[in-house]
């Protein structure tokens, strides 16, 4: 595949988190009874007329300021025509010439050799974002399809990107990155699994060089970030060895389904152009205005953008990337994290405590990864984590005795001032107590004590063994290396 490169363009599908649907009243959840989330409206009976959600414009106008699109001031509505089972009124209320949301980008990161190490953080350009009603679910079963309109008129927002991506691992980073940011803003839960996000990968391969696009297939609805990968490298080297055994012409712009299980793909009808879906303004919508005010009103309350947190974390506030990498998935913790930073402004340290100790204890609640105690009701709040690093730092407590009493924290939800007053656990740091010990510590292992002396000065970690055993823990661990090093080294 080396003398090839490959284009890829995507058009993501992103199930809106609105109340009832884009243009009718009756509302949608998932898993319900099939076919009882249905109105005349949704079903295109005769008289039935749209109305247009506004939660649904307000969704898109925040999507299109999160990624700094053009927001329209007018856009309107059109019928797209097509008669698949999927579509009882024959047509699709979308948008075609006049879409809500023009250009923007989107920022990603790539993945990298290892977890630790922060990838290649990329923008790539949007073409539109447009709003449109999602069609129905088709269930097959056998020989039959069994059409569900419960999803049919729900809110769905249609983000198409321009053919910038030369990699499937671009064009799957981008779906995450869309996930990420889109599901923390409210706009959409993002579930995969439940069809809220799908994406349609647009791939096409031409001779390293090439300027100009050979003809693109289309896979649709893929909905996790692995099939796109696999689907896309698939595609990618059928095309690349159709081309090289001099069968290009095979190649035609068709729309294709990707088998997940078996691992290839297939076509399934040819591709339309925009003229085979005749295109008219729908006459019962009026367009939609946007004033400068709408904007303003949704633009105070976006959120920080997951990677502008990242860099944030990182540059001004000192955090290693695989702190800041794990925070900034999690919206809820993050609020917990900088919280407990305004109560004790010990960033990195805290961070360390939230992502291994407090994501631990949160894991350890779970029968499943669903059902994982949320970080907002757990018993320890920033103000248990706050102080409990400022006992630690202070030197209140040692570090062995704050991490052995953490879970115990977690389960109580006891302030750790007062777990350590009332247990007696205040580090020992009386310095002839502490000597003491030493010299009881030198005094039984002279072997040791012989290779820190020949400069093997690691050793002296053998002997803070049995001092640590005597304080129950408590010694505090700088004051017991400072006392050895003295007694033994002079």
């Amino acid at each position: 595949m080396s003398s090839y490169e490959v284009i890829i363009g995507l058009e993501v599908h992103v199930q809106l988190k609105t109340r009832s649907k884009v243009f009718a009243p009756s509302p949608y959840v998932y898993g319900a009874e099939p076919n009882t989330l249905c109105d005349p409206v949704v079903l295109g009976l005769p008289g039935a007329l749209p109305v247009i959600n506004k939660e649904a414009i307000d969704k898109m106008i925040t999507m299109g300021l999160m990624f700094g699109c053009d927001i329209a001031k007018e856009c309107k509505w059109d019928r797209k025509n097509y008669w698949y089972p999927d579509s009882p009124k024959n047509y699709q209320i979308s948008q075609y010439d006049q879409p809500l949301c023009l250009g923007g980008e989107v920022e990603v990161e790539l993945p990298a050799e290892s977890r630790n190490v922060m990838g290649e953080h990329k923008k790539f350009a949007l073409t539109r974002i447009h709003l449109e009603e999602d069609p129905a679910k088709m269930n097959h079963e056998g020989q039959f399809s069994l059409i569900d309109d419960n999803r049919t008129g729900t809110s769905l927002a249609e983000i198409v990107t321009e053919p910038v991506f030369r990699s499937s691992d671009e064009a799957a980073a981008f779906v995450n990155a869309l996930r990420m940011a889109l599901s923390q803003a409210g706009v959409s839960d993002c579930d995969m699994e439940k069809g809220q996000m799908r994406a349609d990968a647009n791939v096409s391969v031409r001779p390293m060089g090439q300027k100009h696009f050979n003809t693109r297939t289309e896979s649709k609805n893929l909905n996790s970030a692995s099939n796109i990968k696999a689907c896309i490298e698939w595609e990618a080297r059928r095309q690349i060895e159709l081309y090289e055994a001099g069968r290009g012409h095979e190649i035609v712009q068709e729309t294709r389904r990707w088998d997940a299980e078996q691992g290839y793909g297939y076509s399934m009808r040819s591709k339309e152009d925009s003229h085979d879906y005749r295109y008219f303004p729908d006459p019962d919508l009026m367009p939609v205005r946007v004033s400068e005010a709408w904007k303003d009103e949704l633009r105070a309350k976006l959120i920080e953008l997951p990677f502008d947190r990242q860099h944030r974390y990182m540059e001004k506030m000192g955090l290693p990337y695989s702190s800041a990498s794990a925070l900034i998935g999690d919206l809820a913790m993050c609020r917990y994290f900088e919280e407990a930073v305004d109560i004790y402004n010990k960033p990195a340290e805290l961070a360390n405590l939230i992502v291994n100790d407090l994501r631990r204890e949160l894991a350890a609640t779970a029968t499943d990864e669903a059902s994982a105690r949320p970080i907002g009701e757990c018993k320890m709040t920033p103000a248990h984590i706050a102080q409990l690093q400022k006992l630690s730092d202070e030197g209140v407590i040692t570090k062995q005795i704050a991490r052995d009493i953490f879970h115990e924290i977690f389960e109580s939800g006891e302030m750790p001032a007062a777990l350590v007053e009332r247990k007696g656990l205040k580090a020992q740091n009386d310095s002839g107590e502490l000597e003491a010990m030493a010299r009881a510590a030198i005094e039984a292992d002279p072997a040791t004590v012989e290779k820190v002396r020949a400069g093997n000065e690691k050793a002296i970690n053998a002997l803070k063994g049995p001092i640590m055993k005597a304080s129950k823990g408590k010694a505090d661990a700088k004051m017991v290396d400072e006392i050895l090093r003295r007694l033994i080294l002079g």
